[in-house]
């Protein structure tokens, strides 16, 4: 009979190999199960095409918490990151482009070239994002409390961010509440006037979200990335060697902490027997006793597809179906024959490092919205808004000498298409994708030596994300913090005994901080030593 298992997790994404470092350093042996053959999940590092490689799926790790870094002493194995500057390069149809930097003075002097005014209101903009996100950023390590608090007095004590709320003064706490149900279109135009910095700014409250623009709420989604990177237009860290990278380092972090960590080994369904969990079956069929499972994947997989609706209540299970998760993401990988020549690069200062960090792809809100628009009746757009990255400036081992590989997500491209499929459209993707690029880089088509689409479908079928959601269900207000994944089961416990999860479905649910991992890994552990008093 199988030796059974203290805790067994389920996936081998970032997410649950910081779970499996905190409880493998805690003194547990974690058996964590990985369905691809390498772990990491969306962090993996592939040859794409002979001689290129590419970080396959996340292409930067903006939001990676220091702390946790710092703990599994990511450095030591390997990781090396890569800040961008300048941060984004945003360019125009007019063949000017919006070059904004890390440093804030200098970020306004390349405003000013289309603003003044919105030059000079820029550092105050800056000042003002910081210290909300010195306010937002402890609680993205802090498990969201329920709302069933008797006071609202008692949940910011609990939440441990009352005296720092005070600190903020009236006007910047007013700012706080007011901003998260805000539109990010309304609020970016209550601070600047040019076209290119407003879409630039507001693009950080529907990355990745099916929210467009003029949508309610995308303030706090603006507000939640801010936590993580407080910089007012987030730019990016590259991983050398791609995000692969990342993903070893972890690995490796789990285990000498004391995990084991098995790939291929597709997880089929978690064991139920009188409402606790008593371990899985894989899809060779064998079977894995354990006394808990964490699973690192999103919830609707968790409950609907591993445990099943016959394990579980009736009307949570309704909840459960209702929580949404259809993505609108893509992404194309490039292989290039050189570096494409940006008409705008000549307009800059930089000459070719400009593109060194994110390339912007939306001039303007109206170009963000009719994208959206596109994707609520069951399309894309001609021309989509596009966030693109050229990690061969910074790390040439990607490309062969002289050569570049170009990575982009492409939003608003809906999980479920009306009237076809991505079987059907998945070069007219490609080729829109290429085609919007060229307008601004005229040689970049006649570049391209082998291209990589990768639609919602595919990030669905390859890693098993349901609905092909990058973060495990939608970025919404009634979907962030107390109310994720569900109301009354934000504490990354479950109904069922034994069984809780870490995934980004959980809170704070964005990126690649690992703070959700490490959030559970606590409250499972508070969990485990009560367990072992009684």
């Amino acid at each position: 009979m199988p030796t059974s298992r203290d805790v067994i997790i389920i996936g081998a994404g970032h997410n649950a190999l910081v779970t499996a470092f905190y409880l493998g350093r805690a003194g547990l042996h974690p058996l964590v199960l990985e369905q691809r053959p390498v772990p990491g999940g969306a962090a993996a590092t592939e040859e794409f095409h002979a001689g290129f490689r590419i970080s396959t799926y996340a292409h930067a790790a903006a939001s990676l918490s220091p702390r946790i870094v710092r703990d599994m002493d990511l450095a030591r194995l390997g990781l090396e990151m890569i800040r961008a500057d300048p941060a984004v390069f945003a360019p125009l149809d007019d063949g000017r482009a919006l070059v904004l930097y890390r440093d804030t003075a200098r970020a306004a002097q390349s405003i000013a070239r289309f603003s003044k005014r919105d030059a000079e209101r820029y550092p105050e903009f800056a000042g003002v994002v910081a210290r909300l996100a010195g306010v937002l950023a402890p609680l993205m390590h802090k498990t969201a409390p329920g709302l069933g608090a008797a006071v609202p007095g008692d949940l910011w004590a609990l939440l441990g961010a009352g005296r720092a709320l005070r600190g903020l003064g009236s006007r910047d706490m007013f700012r706080l509440l007011r901003w998260g149900p805000m539109a990010v279109a309304d609020l970016v135009a209550e601070w600047f006037e040019s076209e290119p910095l407003r879409a630039v700014i507001a693009s950080r409250g529907i990355f990745g979200a099916g929210l467009g623009p003029w949508s309610a709420g995308s303030g706090a989604l603006l507000l939640l990335r801010a936590a993580f990177d407080p910089e007012p237009t987030s730019g990016v860290w590259f991983v050398r060697g791609g995000m692969g990278k990342l993903a070893s380092a972890m690995a490796g972090a789990a285990t000498r902490a004391g995990a084991e960590i098995r790939t291929n080994a597709a997880v089929a369904g978690i064991n139920v027997r009188d409402g606790a969990v008593t371990g899985v079956t894989l899809q060779s069929g064998e079977e894995i006793p354990g006394s808990a499972v964490i699973s690192g994947v999103d919830p609707k997989r968790t409950f609907l597809g591993l445990v099943g609706p016959a394990n579980l209540e009736p009307q949570f299970i309704g909840r459960v179906q209702n929580y949404r998760c259809k993505g609108v993401l893509a992404k194309v990988n490039l292989a290039l024959a050189g570096l494409p020549s940006f008409t705008a690069v000549a307009q800059t200062p930089d000459g070719g490092s400009a593109l060194t960090g994110r390339i912007h792809i939306g001039p303007e809100i109206d170009y963000l919205e009719r994208a959206f628009d596109a994707s609520k009746y069951g399309g894309f757009s001609a021309e989509p808004y596009l966030e693109a990255v050229i990690p061969s400036l910074s790390d040439p081992t990607l490309a062969s000498p002289g050569q570049h590989v170009m990575s982009i997500y492409a939003q608003f491209t809906p999980f479920q298409l009306r009237g076809t499929d991505w079987n059907a459209q998945r070069e007219n993707l490609g080729a829109a994708i290429i085609q919007t690029l060229g307008r601004y880089a005229p040689d970049l088509p006649s570049l391209v030596l082998h291209r990589q689409v990768i639609t919602p479908l595919d990030l669905e079928d390859q890693l098993g994300l349901t609905g092909g959601h990058i973060f495990h269900g939608e970025l919404a207000l009634d979907q962030l913090f107390s109310l994720r994944p569900l109301l009354g089961w934000a504490a990354y416990r479950t109904p069922l005994w034994g069984l809780y999860l870490c995934g980004s479905g959980t809170h704070p649910g964005v990126g690649l901080s690992g703070a959700s991992g490490a959030n559970a890994a606590r409250e499972f552990l508070r969990d485990w030593k009560k367990r072992r008093r009684s």
